[in-house]
This record gives C-alpha cells, structure tokens and sequence, in this order.
C-alpha cells in the first residue's frame, strides 16, 4: 500500500503525519529521519488495527499542488 504522508518542517524539527491513518505521527530532527521514523509508525500503526480486528483504511487521499502569482 502506498499512504500519503505529510512532512512539515517546524523552527527546530520536522513533523509528518498519515492524513488516511489518524493519530499515525512522527516527528524527528532532519526530514530523512521524520521519513523513516512515519514509516516505522505506520507499521506499527497498521500492525495494532489488525490485531484489534480493526479494518485497515484504504489510501484514499490525493494530493494537488496549485500555483499562484505571489502577492505583492
């Protein structure tokens, strides 16, 4: 599966979440370690759906980017 994961960089840290996966959450010191770190979560995330019994969520976000003329 292949889950959309947003990564947002904070004045000290970086953050990233699981917008299909709530309550899924990372946070670490450079991006390449928040990217491993939300990887590890997701695992483990999924890994405590299935052993309550729990349906594991389908990816179902997109992403878009929109482009605008910088404000003056």
């Amino acid at each position: 599966m292949r889950y959309r994961v947003v990564i947002e960089r904070g004045e000290k840290s970086w953050g990233a979440r699981v917008p299909d996966l709530p309550c899924c959450v990372a946070a670490g010191d450079t991006r390449d370690e928040v990217l491993q770190l939300v990887r590890e979560a997701i695992d483990l995330h999924i890994e405590g759906l299935r052993q309550e019994g729990i349906c594991v969520p389908p990816p179902s976000s997109e992403c878009e980017f929109v482009e605008i003329s910088a404000a003056q």
